[in-house]
């Protein structure tokens, strides 16, 4: 997974790191998976999609492994 669309998105809304781990919206180990592309829950990714007002869709991309 790449999660490039949810960086971009964040910095357009305003939404910073900082703010995501101050509020609890995910856990820091969490926001580092992010960072790195790997695996995270629908858990998370529902707590970023509320925070951001989007879809799944809009904060990642699926790309095949090579």
């Amino acid at each position: 997974m790449k999660y490039e669309k949810l960086f971009k998105l964040m910095k357009e809304k305003g939404l910073t790191t900082y703010k995501i781990r101050t509020e609890k919206i995910i856990s820091q180990s969490t926001l580092q998976k992010l960072r790195e592309g790997k695996a995270v829950s629908t858990d998370s990714i529902s707590a970023l999609c509320k925070i951001l007002d989007c879809q799944p869709g809009d904060i990642m991309e699926y790309t095949p492994d090579n």
